[in-house]
């Protein structure tokens, strides 16, 4: 069956991009409706395990591509949902940034200074804050050790996480099961709802379509709740603006597979993708030089703090976050934990000639698990993604009932960004093999490619209409009424975590939106204060919750 229905703003996905500004939206008085390719997953959901068919995999998205593999978030929340909670600001020489264009990638109208009060705003929103050394895991705590034994600094990350109800389980990666992690559920999404905004689960947008009055016609898939090969239903909305957050895997693809019917996309539409400039490390630790070093030691018969108990990424060293270096020479080392799986496969073993998938050294490693400690890398890329044509439906060809694809993304990168890896790379085996404390090695890229859970870029903003896809209103270059506000809008790798960036550049589009939506004849204001998760506002979800499908 194939209907059509009526709505102000049509945002499309519901993670920082698609939540804010529906939140904004809908309280300045415009009909919205947001489409989640994903389900709805209530905190009872959240189990704590790998099982196909979980909420872990019923939440994750894991596209793999042509040199470059994606993991985001598939549910209602986005990657809200699945993130660890990490949210520093992006360092002042981001916004400076030259990249592979060789001039400045940002607009002119976006930089640190001019961020900061959208990020202020995404910071009392979600109670960010930044956590002292008694929040710290062993593992974070083992981390900053090793750093300031190295002659190096280390800070704990700031974070929007409840101090008093977390339970140090570790399994934020899965969904906060006890309601600690800040995510997206707790205050703009219900913030939306109680002012009237729909929120639709396993809604896959397909395409766009421009109609005669200049508005746009929406057509979706509705997915099946525990295969994600299955359609069971379709439909279309039309809308007067149409907000694209669908990540920036899936945000260029559903542009290009609605260019035949919206006309030709801007050039940077799906090219200069960025994973983050992402890598990682795994330290395998040797918890006798540990002792004797640092003065550290842990119970034997506990996990490394990097799994059932602990947190995910609480320390950072953020030493070559130093505007004098050269570009590609400056990043992060943060502490993270990385779920079984993937990450034991990937995980190579120090001091291996080649890749070691198997044998008596890669068994050694992982029975000694518990003392892996991993390093995750976040430096400046070169964009080399590009996205070729779109599949069928959705943004990928799935592979599987729930979360694997195969994507249409190519990544092939370029010596500034092994450089940045391969110095990365040197100073973590430098800072955790100082007198023996660890063994390291970075892990493969032969089985998926290089790999992100920070995709970046696929449709970005900027002041040059042949390397930017967006202006800096977020506006769709040569189709008005159309905003992309995801991760796809940011122009290049942040050497950072980038919710934060993301949250604080969807704010800042509102009052664009706003205005092209009264220009529209939308009966909008902008003004409504940044929601604060108290209890009226997530009782808004309970009250409506009726109408998530209606």
């Amino acid at each position: 069956m194939t209907t059509t229905e009526k709505t102000d703003v049509l945002v499309v996905g519901s993670g920082f991009g698609g939540a804010i500004t529906a939140y904004h939206l809908a309280a300045g008085g415009a009909d919205v409706t947001v489409l989640e390719r994903g389900p709805w997953l209530e905190t009872e959901e959240l189990e704590h395990d790998f099982l196909l068919g979980s909420s872990y995999t019923r939440a994750f998205d894991f596209t793999v591509g042509d040199g470059m593999s994606v993991l985001g978030g598939n549910c209602v929340g986005g990657g809200s949902m699945v993130y660890f909670a990490a949210l520093p600001r992006a360092p002042r020489f981001v916004f400076e940034r030259r990249g592979s264009i060789g001039r400045r990638m940002w607009p002119s109208a976006v930089t640190r200074d001019t961020l900061d009060p959208w990020y202020d705003r995404v910071a009392e929103a979600l109670g960010v804050r930044t956590q002292d050394w008694s929040d710290v895991s062993y593992a974070g705590g083992l981390w900053g050790a090793a750093c300031d034994h190295s002659g190096r600094t280390a800070n704990p990350v700031p974070v929007a996480i409840d101090k008093d109800s977390c339970v140090n389980c570790n399994w934020m990666m899965a969904g906060c099961r006890f309601e600690a992690k800040k995510s997206l559920v707790f205050n703009y999404l219900p913030a939306a709802l109680a002012h009237g905004a729909r929120i639709r689960p396993l809604h896959e947008v397909q395409r766009l379509e421009r109609l005669d009055d200049g508005g746009y016609r929406v057509h979706y898939n509705v997915i099946d709740d525990s295969d994600y090969r299955v359609t069971t239903d379709s439909g279309a909305i039309d809308a007067k603006i149409v907000v694209v957050a669908a990540g920036a895997g899936a945000t260029p693809v559903i542009l290009k597979r609605s260019e035949e019917h919206l006309g030709t996309m801007p050039h940077a539409v799906g090219r200069y993708f960025s994973g983050n400039g992402e890598r990682l490390n795994t330290a395998v630790i040797n918890e006798d030089r540990v002792r004797d070093v640092l003065g550290l030691s842990r119970d034997d018969e506990r996990a490394y703090e990097a799994f059932q108990i602990g947190k995910g990424p609480c320390v950072a060293n953020w030493d070559r976050l130093d505007a004098s270096l050269p570009e590609y020479s400056r990043y992060s080392l943060e502490q993270l934990y990385f779920p079984p799986a993937l990450g034991t496969i990937l995980a190579q073993t120090p001091g291996a000639a080649e890749p070691s998938w198997f044998g008596a050294d890669k068994k050694e490693m992982l029975r000694r698990w518990k003392s892996w400690l991993i390093i995750f890398i976040m430096s400046e890329d070169d964009n080399e993604g590009v996205f070729g044509a779109p599949p069928p439906t959705g943004n990928a060809v799935r592979l599987s009932q729930q979360m694997l694809g195969r994507g249409p993304l190519t990544y092939r990168p370029t010596a500034n960004t092994w450089h940045g890896w391969k110095s990365a790379d040197a100073e973590i085996k430098e800072i955790l093999e100082k007198d023996g404390i660890a063994s390291v090695a970075p892990w493969t890229n032969d089985l998926v490619g290089a790999y992100t859970v920070h995709p970046l870029a696929s449709c970005r903003i900027g002041d040059d209409p042949n390397t930017s896809a967006l202006d800096d209103r977020h506006e769709l270059r040569g189709h008005p009424g159309i905003f992309v506000t995801d991760g796809s809008s940011v122009p290049g790798a942040l050497t950072v975590n980038p919710a934060m960036t993301i949250a604080a550049l969807a704010e800042r589009s509102v009052p664009g939106i706003v205005e092209a939506a009264r220009a529209r004849g939308v009966d909008v204001t902008y003004g409504a204060p940044a929601p604060d998760g108290a209890t009226s506002g997530r009782g808004g979800v309970l009250h409506l919750a009726g109408r998530r499908s209606s």
